[in-house]
């Protein structure tokens, strides 16, 4: 059965950093394209990051770019995001999602592999 299982959230206040971490079971992820998207209440799920397993390929957001980075573990089968100067308007539901392939979607539709998500309250 495959599993992602996100960890690390929590509440930091502006500026700080938090660093989330997505356990990845089931099977390997060679060939997959595994990405973050985050969700506000009353708001769309939206694309924060990508990583092309296999090849380490990075992708962003315009938003985070130069804040947060994606990388990815193969000993430990998972991949994180490391998130610095963190503002009020990252405060969200993190979510780890992963597909089959190595083309890099923005919409959280062309997903099909979802963790519970992880919530991040940044403090202004």
């Amino acid at each position: 059965q495959v599993q992602l299982v996100e960890s690390g959230g929590g509440l930091v206040q502006a500026g700080g950093s938090l660093r989330l971490s997505c356990a990845a079971s089931g099977r390997t992820f060679s060939g997959y394209t595994m990405a973050w998207f985050r969700q506000a209440p009353g708001e769309e799920r939206d694309f924060v990051a990508a990583i092309r397993w296999s090849v380490g390929s990075t992708y962003y957001a315009d938003s985070v770019k130069g804040r947060f980075t994606i990388s990815r573990d193969n000993a430990k089968n998972t991949v994180y995001l490391q998130m610095n100067s963190l503002k009020a308007e990252d405060t969200a539901l993190y979510y780890c999602t992963a597909r089959y392939g190595p083309v890099v979607f923005r919409t959280w539709r062309s997903y099909d592999i979802w963790g519970q998500g992880t919530q991040v309250t940044v403090s202004s």
